[in-house]
C-alpha cells in the first residue's frame, strides 16, 4: 500500500505550489507598482482623499485597482513563466495609465471633479478602466 504523501497529486502540488506563489507574488508586485505609479502620476492625491472620506476618490481608485488586476490575472493565467508574466503585465499597466488621460480629455478637469467628490466622474473613470481591462485581459489571454 502506497503512502498518501507519495501520491501523484501531493507530489504535483508540492512541485507546483512554490512556482504558483512566485507567479502570484510577481503579479501582485506589478499590481502594487502600477497602483503606486498611478497615484504618483495623477494630480489629485487619491489616498489622502479616501482617508478624508471622499467617495469619488474611492470609486476611482477601486476602478484603478480592478482595471489593473483583470489584465494582470489574465497575463498570469496565459503565461508559462515569470518572464512572460512581466512581458504581458507591464504593458497592460501602461495602457491602463493611458486610459486615465483619455477619460480626462473627455471630462475636462477630471482630477478636480474627483477632488470635489463628483461620483459621476469617478464612476465613468472606473467604468472606462474596467471596460479597457476586460478588453486587455481578453487580448492577453489570446
Amino acid at each position: 500500500m502506497s503512502s498518501p504523501i507519495a501520491s501523484p497529486e501531493i507530489l504535483a502540488f508540492a512541485a507546483g505550489f512554490p512556482l504558483a506563489l512566485l507567479h502570484t507574488a510577481a503579479t501582485l508586485g506589478i499590481l502594487v507598482a502600477g497602483a503606486a505609479l498611478y497615484v504618483v502620476l495623477t494630480p489629485h492625491k487619491e489616498i489622502r482623499l479616501i482617508r478624508e472620506g471622499n467617495a469619488a476618490a474611492a470609486v476611482s481608485f477601486g476602478g484603478v485597482l480592478m482595471g489593473l488586476a483583470l489584465p494582470l490575472a489574465a497575463a498570469m493565467t496565459a503565461s508559462a513563466s515569470l518572464l512572460e508574466i512581466v512581458m504581458w503585465g507591464a504593458p497592460t499597466v501602461v495602457v491602463q495609465l493611458l486610459v486615465f488621460r483619455l477619460v480626462d480629455l473627455l471630462l475636462k478637469g477630471l482630477p478636480e471633479r474627483i477632488q470635489h467628490g463628483e461620483i459621476s466622474a469617478a464612476a465613468l473613470l472606473a467604468g472606462a478602466k474596467l471596460a479597457s481591462a476586460v478588453v486587455l485581459a481578453a487580448a492577453v489571454a489570446g
